[in-house]
Formats: C-alpha cells, structure tokens, sequence
C-alpha cells in the first residue's frame, strides 16, 4: 500500500517492475561492503530486496550507505533494475533497486541475537527481546497466517448466519472457578470479578435471548501451570447454536476447517471427519485424543496372563486393572536393547511401574517376560499383538486403568516420534465423541464434569446422572487433528430440572446453586431452545497450521513457564496507595 514515505513494500518488487521509480522502507538485513560498490539487503515483512550503490554515482549517498549496519532503519529510493547475479533463493532475487536518495530513520545498537530465520536463540532471549524477535520472517509468517485464519472465520460464520458479539471480560467466579483470575474491586471493597476461563454462561444466554448462532473471538484467562499448548490468557473461536443436534454442530465446523485449510494453506481436508466413541479411542489409543497418522494401537491381553504365574501380569488384573500391548511393527531393528531401556524410564513419568517387552528380530525372539509364562501363554500374547518377524511388542500394566492407558497412549507417539514418521503436512482430523459426564476426582473426593456442569447427558443415560455417573455418557465432543485437541464442545442442558439434577450430582448445593448459577438456572424458566456449541483454541489451530512447535510462537507477547512476562517484567508488585483503595494487604510476597 502506498505512503507518503513508500511507494512499496520490500518483497514485492518483481522483475516487471524494471525501470520503475520506487521508494521502500525497512530494516538493514546486512550489508556487502565491495569497494566501489555496496549492497545492502533492506528487510520488511513482505520480504528481502537489494539496495545497489555505486561511489561513482553520487558519493554522499555512497557515504550513507557505508555507515549502515544491522537493523538500521532507512528509506531508500531509486530505480528497479535487473541484477547482473541473479539469487535465486529469494523472490525478489532477479532485480535490485539503483539508489539515488537514501534516509537513516533510525540507528540501531548491535542486536543480542542475529534477526534471521529459524533462529536457534534460546527462548529466554528471545522473549526478553520479543519485539527484536517479532522482526524474523518466521514469526512474521506465523502471525500472518493468524491474521488469515481470523479473517476466514469470521467470513465464514458472518456466511452462515452467526452473529459476533462481545460477551464480558469482568465476570463472576464459580465454584469450578478454583483457577479463576480474580480482579478486586475498588468500588465493591472485599468483592471481586473473575477474568472469563470461557463465555459458556454468557453464550448459552444468548440461546435464550433469541440469537440463534453466536460467534466472538475471544480472549480466555486461566490461572494454570503451563505447557508447550497451553497460556494463561488465550484466544477461542467461540460458537454457539440453537435448534440443532451434534450432526448439524460437527457439519458447520467441518466446513470451516475445510475453508480455512484451503484457503490459508491451500490445503484439501477431506470432509465428513472419521467420528469414534470416547472409549473406543481410549481401548485403541490409550488417549481421547488420538494421533490418527500412524498404527501402534493398543491391545487387551488381560484374560490371556490374568492366572498366570507372573506377578507382574497377573496382579494388575486381580486388582481390576488390565494388562495391554503395543506392537511397534516392522521397526524391531530401530529399537535396539538400549532404546527400549529409554523407553522403559519413559512409561514411568507416567507412573507405569515398568514395561514388558518382546523382540522379533532375524527370525528370533527377545523378551523381557517369556521365561516366566508358558509357551501357550507366550504364543497367545503374539498372536493377539499379530506380531511377526521384524516386530517389537511393549507391554503395561497397572491396578489402575488410567495409568495404562496414559503410558501406551504416550508411549505408542513417542515410538512414532523416535522413528521420525510424523509428517506435520498429513492433518488427519477426528471427532471424538460421548465422553464420560463425570469423571472421579482423587484429589477432591469425589466425581467432577469432564467438560463442564452445563453439558447434557446422552438420551438414553438421562437416568444414570444421579445413579451409575460412572458409566453416564454425555452428549460432549472434541475436535482432534493429529493428537491435538483443537476445540471441544457439547449439547447444552435446556431446562432447569435437569440443570439442578446435573449440579446436584456435582455435589453442588442448593444455595451455591442459586447464588452462583441462579441466573442461568432462573432463565431456563422461560423458555430455553435446545442449544449447542463450541470453542476452538485459535492458538492450538494456527500452532498445527504453521507447523510450530508451541502456541508461543504463534502469539506475538506470550508468556513463559512460570505464567510471567519476561520482556514486560511482570507480574510485579504495586505501591501500598493501589493495595489500600481495593482494601487488599499482601500477606506474603515472593521476591
């Protein structure tokens, strides 16, 4: 786009523009200092283009030109000609600009890290500099293709009728708020907002308020320990409809991610999504969201060693527990008796006790348990695994299923990691669907919403919720691409009798119920359609999109491990005047 200062932008200058007058602004890549000739490659977010100066042309812009260097600030114009030695690395590499008129903006200090592509800086300094890394082309594209995917979005739903509205971001905290922000009020002295995990209450309202299809891009704050998917403040894509079912949900989101795939990444995604029941995934994946880009399934091989002789095989099941196998097939030459002992400290971080093994190699058989079963046992657990020659079986048990499921899931993507067979460009999509309504919490004693309190169960479980909450199904979905949950949703409770039921068998009181929920329960009383919807995480969705490998480098401020802000150098303490107005004195501080 044309300014007053440029006519344009670095990286679209192309050999058709020869002979043109042009003028571009940018950041000094480097310089090539030859002399009687100097290059400078002149860097904005479109691109690279070489700035060409001759000393016999004019010798004070020749000057200028000498004293740049790295990250200088210029504006340079002049006239696009071919260049004599072509690069054919870059796009603008056929031509050069001939300058006659060149402007120092700005000078820079020497960078603390080259601003180049694909940087191997620590992350420390790069995000301690975050505006210096934010230069790099890689994060450039990244946060262009950001750009791109909330364009499409909101082009696509506007299309199919929704409406965007702003929901609050000073909201109330909840009982399952116990990872809530909260935000003190000065007004309210002792009282406090909570920053928003979700606008689920806000959007289901908006069902009853008549606007049958919300969407808002939405930002997100949860107080939690942080991993390579995971911020303290987030973006969803967030949706809600009424007057539908789960196929009318899963359809609209199945034509959104086939739009922005193709138009972002000029990707086809094949449409209708492969749909699996929660513990279908769970019985051949170990994991509800399962990496679908590769074999390695789990297999059940607990009625074959529940009355063996081998403790280790036999207990798990007594206890209730199972026993269960991977066959890592046709790569027994890959997993040499070092691997597998890696691999064996690698199901323990996921409190697996240990791991059993058996290899098939050069038509003989290794094994970490066969001497303590019996050949038909030994037979049998091949057979089940359909192992062969070239084949490597691994084996967990536990009194726990979780634990087995946990440590094959992970172990059955680690082995697929090690052997380098994930393609980021194979985006295999999967919808995982009836989760569990409740799931049993140690820590609390007692059994939680896997989603959350305003999911309704399956039809035919309705009579389970208050009691077989173990075995109660939910009418909940998650949206998986290549073992990434991208979104998850669920079909919404619609009437107060199944609302109040539904927080009751959370343990929930009558009078935390109406002082907490009572607006959302009191308005199920006068008419509520049956609602549904979703959130994606729009951070996750660009992560897989550009291939990176955590949402940090698609978000342009993130923050680190410990949920702080290393180039704003916060969070930080306030002065005792701030503290006093909202009737706050800090008890304990962490320096």
């Amino acid at each position: 786009m044309k300014t007053s200062m440029r006519s344009d932008y670095c990286g679209t200058l192309r050999e058709a523009d020869c002979g043109r007058e042009v003028a571009v602004c940018g950041w000094v890549q480097r310089t090539r200092d030859l002399g009687q000739l100097i290059f400078i490659d002149l860097r904005d977010r479109t691109g690279i283009v070489q700035l060409a100066f001759d000393e016999k042309s004019d010798r004070a812009v020749f000057e200028t030109a000498a004293a740049c260097r790295a990250e200088f600030v210029l504006r340079a114009a002049g006239t696009v000609r071919e260049r004599s030695s072509k690069n054919k690395d870059i796009p603008t590499g056929d031509i050069e600009i001939e300058v006659r008129t060149l402007e120092v903006l700005a000078r820079s200090d020497t960078p603390p890290f080259a601003i180049e592509e694909n940087s191997s800086v620590n992350d420390t300094l790069r995000l301690k500099y975050r505006y210096l890394d934010l230069r790099r082309p890689d994060m450039q594209r990244a946060l262009a293709i950001r750009h791109k995917v909330v364009k499409v979005c909101r082009d696509y739903f506007d299309e199919q009728g929704f409406l965007e509205i702003e929901t609050p971001v000073l909201t109330k905290s909840t009982p399952e708020g116990a990872r809530d922000y909260l935000v003190p009020s000065r007004v309210h002295p002792g009282k406090f907002y909570a920053l928003p995990q979700s606008p689920q209450q806000y959007k289901q309202l908006l069902m009853l308020s008549g606007f049958d299809r919300y969407f808002q891009i939405a930002r997100c704050f949860r107080d939690e320990d942080l991993r390579a998917d995971r911020q303290p403040e987030f973006t969803q894509i967030d949706l809600e409809m009424s007057f539908i079912d789960e196929d009318d949900i899963m359809g609209i989101q199945e034509g959104f991610i086939k739009r922005v795939f193709k138009e972002v990444l000029d990707v086809d995604v094949q449409t209708p999504f492969l749909r699996m029941p929660w513990r279908e995934a769970m019985d051949r994946f170990g994991s509800d969201k399962p990496d679908m880009r590769f074999g390695f399934e789990l297999r059940d091989i607990s009625d074959i060693v529940k009355d063996c002789g081998f403790k280790v095989f036999s207990e798990p099941v007594a206890a209730g527990g199972s026993v269960r196998l991977i066959n890592v097939d046709g790569h027994a030459a890959d997993f040499p008796r070092k691997k597998i002992d890696k691999l064996v400290e690698f199901v323990k971080t996921y409190k697996a006790k240990g791991l059993a093994w058996a290899r098939l190699h050069d038509g003989a058989v290794t094994s970490s348990y066969q001497k303590f079963l019996t050949d038909e046992e030994n037979a049998a657990i091949l057979e089940r695994a359909g192992a062969k020659d070239g084949d490597l079986v691994l084996i967990v048990g536990d009194a726990k299923n979780e634990v087995v499921f946990a440590a094959l899931g992970a172990l059955r993507c680690e082995c697929a990691r090690q052997l380098g067979i994930l393609d980021p460009r194979d985006y295999k999509f999967l919808w995982v669907t009836e989760f569990p309504m409740f799931e049993w919490s140690d820590e609390e004693n007692r059994y939680m919403a896997m989603h959350h309190p305003f999911t309704a169960p399956m039809k035919e479980d309705e009579d389970k919720v208050l009691t077989d909450k173990a075995n109660c199904r939910a009418r909940a979905y998650d949206i998986v691409l290549n073992g990434t949950e991208l979104g998850g949703g669920s079909i919404r409770i619609n009437t107060p009798e199944m609302q109040e039921k539904a927080f009751q068998a959370l343990g929930i009181s009558e009078e935390d119920i109406q002082e907490r929920f009572g607006h959302l329960v009191g308005a199920f009383r006068f008419g509520a359609p049956p609602h549904g919807g979703l959130a994606y995480g729009l951070d996750r969705l660009v992560m897989l999109m550009t291939g990176a490998e955590s949402i940090r480098d698609v978000i342009a401020f993130p923050k680190v491990q410990n949920a702080s802000d290393l180039m704003m150098a916060c969070p930080d303490t306030v002065d005792a005047k701030q503290l006093d107005e909202l009737s706050i004195a800090v008890t304990r501080s962490e320096d």
